[in-house]
C-alpha cells in the first residue's frame, strides 16, 4: 500500500491558489484512475483505489496547512505505513513557477506543512514531490502562497500537475528513483521554430545568376 497526500487547505476560497496545488494533484488522480476522494476520516478526505496495480489511499489533508502532519501521522499509524510508503506533494516557493522536484528525504525548506509532517512522523525521511509556485517578493509570503496563478503562469501550473501526477505514477509502478530520474531535469524552454528563409528572386538561382 501506499499513501499519497496533496498539501493545501480546505475550503472554497482556497482553490486555485498557490498553497493548494497539492490538492489539485490528488484531485487528477482521481480523476484518472476513477477513485472516489469522498471519505472523511484521520482529518482529511480520502479516497482508496488501485493504482498501476497496488494499492493506494489519495489524502487531502482538511486540517489547514500548518496542521497537515496531524492527518499523515494519524493515517501512518492506522495503515502501518512506514515513511517510504508515503508521499507528500506540496507546493515549493524556491523553485520557479511549473518546475518538480522530487526527494526521498529533506528539510521542510521552509514549508509550514512540511516541517509540520516531519515533526509528527518524526522524520525527514520520506517522499515528496515539490511543484515550484515562484518566489514571493519580502513581506508578501501569505499573500502570494494564498493568491492564484496570473493568467500569463496558468498554462505552466497545469503542465506542472500533470506533470506531478504523471511522477506518482512513475513512482507506484516503477519506484521513486525512476521517478526522480525522469521527472527532476528541468523543463527546456518551448523555443519557436527558426523562421525558413523566403528565396530572394533578385538574386536568382542558387548559382547567383
Amino acid at each position: 500500500m501506499q499513501l499519497v497526500v496533496g498539501l493545501g487547505n480546505p475550503g472554497a476560497e482556497y482553490v486555485g491558489t498557490r498553497h493548494n496545488v497539492g490538492f489539485e494533484v490528488i484531485e487528477l488522480l482521481a480523476r484518472r484512475h476513477g477513485i472516489s476522494v469522498s471519505k472523511r476520516d484521520f482529518k482529511a478526505v480520502l479516497g482508496d483505489g488501485v493504482i498501476n496495480g497496488g494499492r493506494v489511499i489519495l489524502a487531502r489533508p482538511m486540517t489547514f496547512m500548518n496542521l497537515s502532519g496531524e492527518s499523515v501521522a494519524a493515517l501512518a499509524r492506522y495503515y502501518r505505513l512506514g515513511p517510504e510508503q508515503i508521499i507528500v506533494i506540496s507546493d515549493d516557493i524556491a523553485l520557479p513557477t511549473g518546475q518538480l522536484r522530487l526527494r526521498f528525504q529533506g528539510s521542510a525548506g521552509g514549508h509550514n506543512g512540511l516541517a509540520n509532517i516531519i515533526e509528527l512522523l518524526g522524520t525527514t525521511e520520506f517522499p515528496r514531490i515539490r511543484i515550484g509556485v515562484g518566489a514571493a517578493r519580502p513581506g508578501r509570503m501569505r499573500g502570494h502562497v494564498l493568491g492564484r496563478f496570473p493568467r500569463e503562469e496558468q498554462t505552466l501550473i497545469e503542465e506542472a500537475t500533470i506533470r506531478a501526477a504523471d511522477a506518482v505514477e512513475c513512482a507506484l509502478a516503477e519506484g521513486f528513483v525512476m521517478a526522480m530520474n525522469r521527472f527532476n531535469l528541468p523543463r527546456e524552454p518551448k523555443l519557436p521554430k527558426p523562421a525558413t528563409a523566403e528565396p530572394n528572386p533578385a538574386k536568382g538561382g542558387d548559382n547567383g545568376v
